[in-house]
């Protein structure tokens, strides 16, 4: 199996945030021309025997399959039940895998969390994009991608937005007619370390403007019939891409490497939007 061609998997465990993630997957999928593995993690318990717990794993996977053959018929999803704890499961299979796609809150999660642990922490560790699925899904979650096409991807106007970049770009080169809008954070202490202006505001944000489009002028060669907009924004990019989410089809942040060591694989900007946003959020290695 080449890079082109890995799965996109769905990560199921029975709650409707995974029911949610499922559909995201499969339609996403259909438009990537990928396939798609469903995987449920059977986590280790004495609750129940390996076998009863196999039995419930198989039951969960044959109605996911039966779902998606409902929403996209093209599909024919492979499954896969591992016995492991679930985050360590999925950022294991991310290695060969497009992209992996969890829901905002599993089974266990508390009704008062915005996001899961198990769903934070497979976006803070894998080896390919994870997408967080939050909002309704199925015929709504379609309507309103149709609705609001847009792609919306928060960069830094330099080298270390590549991986965010291309995942953006792809991905609204598959949806006919979505804008990609490109929000960058600027202070005018960024500006200053970059070599720009120091105090001037307006010449900041043209600094930044210019810096945005240098950045992004390979890839508009790359994509001609993705639309971009730019949207340099003073301060910090992270309200900017919680109020865009409520009106995207997909919001793309950078985890950002360096966090790793104190235990925490994702940017602040990328840990509030994921937390926070209204619509699905895919989290970028970078």
């Amino acid at each position: 199996m080449t890079a082109t061609d890995l799965p996109v998997i769905a990560a199921v465990d029975g709650s409707a945030h995974s029911r949610q993630a499922l559909d995201w997957a499969a339609q996403e999928a259909l438009r990537r021309q990928l396939p798609l593995m469903i995987v449920h993690v059977r986590p280790p318990t004495r609750r129940m025997s390996q076998e009863s717990q196999l039995r419930e794993a198989e039951e969960l996977l044959t109605e996911s399959v039966r779902r998606t053959a409902l929403l996209a018929p093209e599909l024919h999803p492979s499954t896969l039940a591992p016995l492991d704890f679930p985050a360590a499961a999925l950022i294991s299979l991310s290695q060969d895998a497009s992209m992996v796609v969890v829901g905002s809150r599993g089974l266990g999660g508390f009704r008062s969390l915005m996001i899961g642990s198990n769903s934070l922490a497979v976006a803070s560790m894998a080896a390919c994009p994870v997408v967080v699925v939050h909002g309704e899904s199925g015929e709504e979650d379609e309507e309103a991608a149709e609705a609001f096409p847009d792609i919306v991807a928060g960069v830094a106007a330099d080298e270390s937005s590549g991986a965010v970049l291309e995942f953006a770009f792809s991905t609204a080169a598959t949806r006919p007619g979505a804008r990609l809008r490109l929000v960058h954070g600027w202070t005018m202490f960024s500006s200053m370390l970059s070599g720009g202006p120091v105090f001037d505001r307006e010449a900041a944000a043209g600094a930044a403007e210019r810096s945005l489009a240098e950045v992004t002028a390979g890839r508009q060669e790359k994509y001609p019939q993705v639309e971009v907009v730019r949207e340099p924004v003073s301060g910090s990019a992270s309200r900017t891409l919680v109020t865009a989410s409520g009106t995207a089809a997909l919001t793309v942040v950078g985890r950002r490497k360096g966090g790793e060591d104190l235990g925490l694989g994702l940017s602040p900007v990328a840990q509030t939007t994921v937390t926070h946003a209204l619509g699905p959020v895919a989290v970028v290695p970078c």
